[in-house]
């Protein structure tokens, strides 16, 4: 724009953000930087896998934009904005941690969130959802080992489409997800199961993150809304200040239709 002017998004009221997962190389912490400077809010939940301690016990990458995060989330908390952190599976050392607070960031194992409008969300990251983390740890660490290899070869084949003059944002562990239909089946049970969770507790449903696969949808006549990464797909969700709820997919600045938009129930990317 004229003057190097760049528009500023106004405030909303929530923003929703899981899996970041800081302290790796895969960690986006420059787009979501970006992302934070264009949303400011009165209320952020990190839904889970914001540190990665498990793989920083394998090796650490830890950059000052990364560093610049969480100066930047523990700023907003000491300006009056509420920030809850709810523990993850990556992070889950923090859950001997919950209720308590720590720079004004409040850490709990679940939280209920109410909308404007009046809806009220079970906010939790949903590896207790995902059998394989459960019963299985050591598949889950060698599934996170090769979910980390992915991440990397798009690392090199985004670098390969730029020089190439190729447009876009195209995601190999995406893509990978799609194909396979045993993680397509994984996806729609771990969606079920957290509905159900939520319906038990009379809930409208349910906002988490963990499978990084970002989405809103209607699921069984209830609200499943997952955050999605800023590993691979940079996604997040935002609440307007009238309770309408957004996915944000900040990786390709792009916005998907909220819950109340009247075309369809279903946006997922």
């Amino acid at each position: 724009m004229p003057g190097g002017y760049r528009a500023v998004m106004p405030r909303v009221r929530t923003v929703f953000l899981s899996d970041i997962h800081l302290g790796t190389r895969a960690c986006q912490a420059g787009q979501l930087l970006d992302f934070l400077r264009e949303y400011p809010a009165d209320q952020t939940y990190l839904i889970g896998d914001i540190i990665d301690f498990w793989a920083m016990s394998r090796s650490i990458c830890w950059t000052p934009a990364q560093n610049t995060v969480v100066q930047k989330l523990l700023r907003r908390a000491r300006h009056g904005e509420r920030v809850v952190f709810i523990p993850g599976n990556h992070d889950e050392a923090l859950r001997d941690y919950c209720d308590t607070v720590f720079g004004d960031i409040q850490v709990v194992a679940e939280w209920v969130h109410e909308t404007a409008d009046g809806k009220r969300y079970l906010l939790i990251h949903g590896d207790q959802f995902d059998q394989v983390t459960r019963h299985h740890r050591w598949v889950a660490i060698l599934g996170d080992k090769s979910y980390e290899l992915l991440v990397r070869l798009n690392h090199w084949l985004s670098w390969i489409r730029r020089k190439l003059g190729i447009a876009g944002y195209w995601s190999l562990a995406g893509y990978a997800k799609r194909k396979v239909k045993t993680a397509l089946n994984f996806i729609f049970d771990f969606e079920a199961s957290a509905v159900h969770h939520a319906r038990e507790r009379g809930l409208d449903g349910v906002i988490c993150g963990h499978i990084h696969w970002a989405t809103i949808r209607k699921v069984d006549g209830l609200d499943y809304i997952n955050c999605g990464d800023w590993v691979d797909s940079c996604t997040a969700i935002v609440e307007h200040a009238d309770g309408r709820l957004e996915l944000v997919a900040w990786g390709m600045r792009s916005r998907v239709p909220a819950l109340a938009a009247p075309v369809s129930e279903t946006a997922e990317v």
